[in-house]
């Protein structure tokens, strides 16, 4: 069965030129020219990753992006013209999963959402639960719990968690991160991991500005103490 994609676009030479695009790769498409009406579809009819811009008529993307999060995990990209650190950051802490800056390239797009769209595979040897502190991480269910609560992940937030998990005290760089979780190679951003840790913390420390669980490890990357 097809993935579907949402497009969320007020310019409609975009959303048909991506809409063909991606119909040829052989996703469904829905698209929505504003972020009420992409909120109405998505409640209606969810889609499997959703490809939003920030510029919308009425909410912007920010607040589109917020909304959807509430409702759902899907990985969410968000299109912007703006290559301003501000709006990156703002876009990926209103809970997307990745950016892309205009003009794009569409095989760059595709392969970004093919990337979202594969789930991570860990090692047999993986443990069922891996725990650190007063969490615990099951990777075949997809839970993550602190102090015997579920917290909530999005998809990303939660591959992110489990690579960190399954291997503790081990520095694992920003590339390696990008590569095994996002499936990015030369055109990942750094600011992707950055942004995911940062609202990892706030869902699995006691203290998120002094963490103890994942650790910043200067000019390396991060690890989870064991």
């Amino acid at each position: 069965m097809s993935h579907r994609i949402m497009l969320v676009d007020d310019d409609a030479r975009i959303r048909t030129s991506l809409r063909l695009a991606f119909e040829d790769e052989g996703y469904e498409v829905v698209d929505a020219a504003s972020a009420e009406e992409a909120v109405d579809r998505f409640a209606e009819q969810p889609s499997d990753v959703v490809l939003l811009d920030l510029m919308l008529p009425g909410s912007d993307g920010f607040e589109c992006c917020r909304e959807l999060r509430r409702m759902s995990t899907v990985p969410i990209i968000m299109v912007t013209a703006r290559t301003d650190t501000h709006d990156v950051v703002a876009g990926l802490e209103a809970g997307a999963d990745d950016y892309v800056t205009k003009p794009f390239v569409a095989k760059e797009l595709a392969a970004r959402i093919r990337a979202l769209l594969r789930r991570s595979k860990f090692a047999e040897d993986v443990p069922e639960v891996l725990r650190f502190g007063d969490v615990e991480v099951a990777p075949e269910e997809g839970t993550v719990r602190r102090d015997g609560q579920e917290v909530h992940c999005t998809r990303t937030e939660f591959r992110l968690l489990c690579e960190l998990a399954a291997s503790p005290g081990k520095v694992i760089s920003r590339e390696s991160l990008l590569d095994r979780v996002w499936g990015y190679d030369y055109f990942g951003d750094g600011r992707l991991v950055d942004v995911h840790v940062r609202r990892l913390r706030t869902k699995v420390e006691a203290d998120p500005a002094n963490p103890s669980h994942i650790l910043t490890v200067r000019g390396m990357g991060y690890k989870l103490a064991p």
